[in-house]
């Protein structure tokens, strides 16, 4: 589950369900993973270096027209550009190179 990112409240990312999933399946160290938002269905590839250093690519989604899509939007301009990965206990996250960054933690764990 998405819990901190930009100026959302935590309250906000709940209740439109934001979410990235990273259980597909993973190949060459690649992980096809998805995302969701509220609206539309995301898709994308990643891939976690030991470095801490990630790469997300492919990024792709279904094109359904919705009511509110700022979240969406908001979240599709900048995962692109999450350069950075930490993990501590059950959080995850990710930070580009000007100090943004978006939180997620296990969904069973919140």
């Amino acid at each position: 589950m998405l819990v901190s990112f930009g100026n959302y409240t935590k309250e906000d990312l709940i209740k439109t369900h934001a979410k990235i999933d990273l259980t597909s399946s993973n190949e060459n160290g690649k992980i096809k993973g998805g995302a969701f938002m509220g609206c539309n269905k995301m898709f994308f590839t990643s891939e976690f270096k030991k470095d801490g250093k990630v790469k997300i690519s492919g990024i792709g989604s279904t094109l359904m027209a919705c009511q509110n899509m700022k979240l969406e939007d908001d979240f599709s301009k900048s995962f692109k550009n999450m350069t950075n990965y930490k993990i501590e206990g059950h959080f995850l996250t990710l930070s580009d190179d000007h100090e943004n960054s978006m939180k997620f933690i296990a969904s069973d764990w919140d």
